[in-house]
C-alpha cells in the first residue's frame, strides 16, 4: 500500500506540472520552453496566476499521497526509506556479490561448471548451476552419514568399501530431462572442510573422475549445512524454506509453553509459493503428545511468522562456545562404570578424561544423532566425537554443549 501510495502521488504531480507546461505553451512558445525548465515555472505562475493556478492545485494534492506513503514506509522499514532518500539507486548497480564463496576450477562432462548453489544437507553434499527445477548441471556426493562438525576425507581410486557415491547429471541442449551418471568407486576424493557459524562448512574440495567421463573439481568451496538463511546474526524469516517454517513454529511453541521440553516432529510439505499455510503440528510436551493448528502467514518486511502471535520473546541464551553453558534439554539419568546407558551432559563436561575413547551416541535438539568414539573437548568447549568410514577416512563431529539434548554411552 505504502508504494501505490508513493507512487500515485507522484503520478499527480507529474501530471500538474505536464499541464503547466501545455498551459504555458498556449500562452506563448518562449513561455513553453521557459517551463520546461523547473527553476523558471514560478516565473509562469507569478505573470499568470489565473491560467496556472489549476495545474498547482493538481500536483500540489499529489503531495498528500505521497507524504502519506512516505510515513507508511517509515513506520514498516526504516532502512529501505533511507536507502530511498539517499538516492545512492540513481548510481549504476554494483556487481552482485554471491551467497557462497566458491572459488574452483570445474569441468563436468567435458562441459564448463559453475556451481551457484553449494549444500551439505543429510550426508549430501551437492553442487548445482542454474535456477531451474533441474540444475543445468549438477554433482552430488553421497556421504552414507550425517555431518556435524569438520569433515575430512581421502579417496584413491583403488580403494574399496563403503566410498561414498558420486553422480553427476547435466541437461543435454534441446532436452528437457537431464542425464545422470553414478560410480561408487574408481574416482579420486580429497575433501577437507570446517565449520563456520552459524550455518556454512568451508574448505578444500578436490574430486577427478575417471578420464573417460570427463569431470573434475578443484578448489576451496563454502556451502551452506541447512537451508536457514541469516541477517545481522538472526535467522531471516523471509527467506522460503521447510527449515524456516520449523524454525518459526518451533520459537513460537518454545515462548508459547514456556518452561516446558519440546520436541518438534517433522512437518508436513507445503508450498512455499502462497502467502499464508494452515497446517497440524505434532509435538510433545514434557513427553506429553500435543497437535496445534496454526496459521503461517508471509509478508515482505517481517517473513514467515505465527498468526495471532503475542507470546513474548526469548531472553537471550547464553554462549553456546562456552563449556559452562547451561544446556537446553532436561538432565537424564547416569549410568555408573564402564557398561552402556544415559550419560548426563554434566557429568561429561565435568570429568571428559573418563570417558576418553568411548563409544556414544548424541542427539541434538534438531533430531540428528552422532554416534562413534568420544575423542575430548576442543578449545571452544565442544564436544568432539570421531566417526570412522569404511575405506574412506573419518568424519570429526564437532558439537556445542547447548544444541545437545541426549546422550548414550555404548557397550564396549
Amino acid at each position: 500500500m505504502d508504494t501505490l501510495l508513493i507512487l500515485g502521488g507522484l503520478l499527480l504531480i507529474l501530471c500538474g506540472y505536464a499541464w503547466l507546461v501545455m498551459l504555458a505553451f498556449e500562452r506563448g512558445l518562449l513561455w513553453g520552453l521557459a517551463c520546461l525548465l523547473p527553476p523558471l515555472a514560478p516565473v509562469f505562475l507569478l505573470r499568470h496566476w489565473a491560467r496556472g493556478r489549476k495545474a498547482l492545485v493538481l500536483g500540489a494534492l499529489g503531495f498528500i499521497p505521497l507524504v502519506v506513503g512516505l510515513a507508511m514506509l517509515a513506520s514498516e522499514d526504516g532502512a529501505r526509506l533511507q536507502a530511498i532518500l539517499s538516492m545512492k539507486w540513481l548510481n549504476s548497480a554494483p556487481a552482485e556479490v554471491p551467497e557462497l564463496a566458491i572459488a574452483l576450477r570445474c569441468e563436468l562432462n567435458g562441459q564448463a561448471f559453475a556451481p551457484q548453489q553449494a549444500e551439505l544437507i543429510g550426508g549430501v553434499l551437492s553442487l548445482r548451476e542454474g535456477e531451474d527445477f533441474y540444475a543445468h548441471r549438477e554433482l552430488q556426493l553421497r556421504l552414507h552419514g550425517e555431518v556435524n562438525g569438520p569433515l575430512r576425507l581421502d579417496v584413491l581410486p583403488e580403494d574399496s568399501g563403503r566410498l561414498p557415491d558420486v553422480e553427476i547429471s547435466w541437461l543435454a541442449p534441446g532436452h528437457d530431462l537431464p542425464e545422470a551418471l553414478r560410480l561408487r568407486s574408481g574416482y579420486t576424493l580429497h575433501l577437507d572442510l570446517r565449520p563456520e557459524a552459524p550455518n556454512r562448512m568451508i574448505g578444500a574440495f578436490h574430486l577427478v573422475l575417471p578420464a573417460q567421463y570427463r569431470t573434475t573439481l578443484s578448489g576451496q568451496i563454502e556451502l551452506y549445512t541447512d537451508r536457514l538463511r541469516y541477517r545481522d546474526g538472526q535467522v531471516d524469516t523471509r527467506y522460503d524454506s521447510m527449515d524456516t517454517l520449523t524454525y518459526v513454529v518451533r520459537d513460537y511453541l518454545q515462548r508459547r509453553f514456556a518452561g516446558s521440553r519440546i520436541d518438534l516432529a517433522s512437518l508436513p510439505r507445503q508450498d512455499l509459493q502462497r502467502h499464508e499455510v494452515h497446517l497440524s503440528v505434532d509435538f510433545t510436551q514434557d513427553g506429553r503428545p500435543q497437535s496445534l493448528p496454526l496459521t503461517l502467514s508471509r509478508s515482505d518486511n517481517r517473513g514467515w511468522a505465527v498468526g495471532d502471535d503475542h507470546y513474548p520473546k526469548r531472553a537471550a541464551q547464553p554462549s553456546a562456545a562456552s563449556p559452562l553453558a547451561t544446556p537446553q534439554a532436561a538432565p537424564v539419568a547416569e549410568t555408573q562404570g564402564s557398561a552402556g546407558g544415559a550419560l548426563s551432559l554434566e557429568r561429561l563436561l565435568a570429568t571428559p578424561q573418563r570417558y576418553l575413547n568411548r563409544g556414544m551416541r548424541v542427539t541434538t535438539e534438531r533430531g540428528r544423532t552422532a554416534e562413534g568414539i568420544f575423542t575430548g573437548l576442543d578449545q571452544d568447549g565442544r564436544i568432539v566425537i570421531r566417526h570412522s568410514l569404511s575405506g574412506a577416512g573419518e568424519a570429526s563431529y564437532s558439537l556445542r554443549p547447548s544444541e545437545i539434548v541426549d546422550i548414550e554411552l555404548l557397550a564396549p
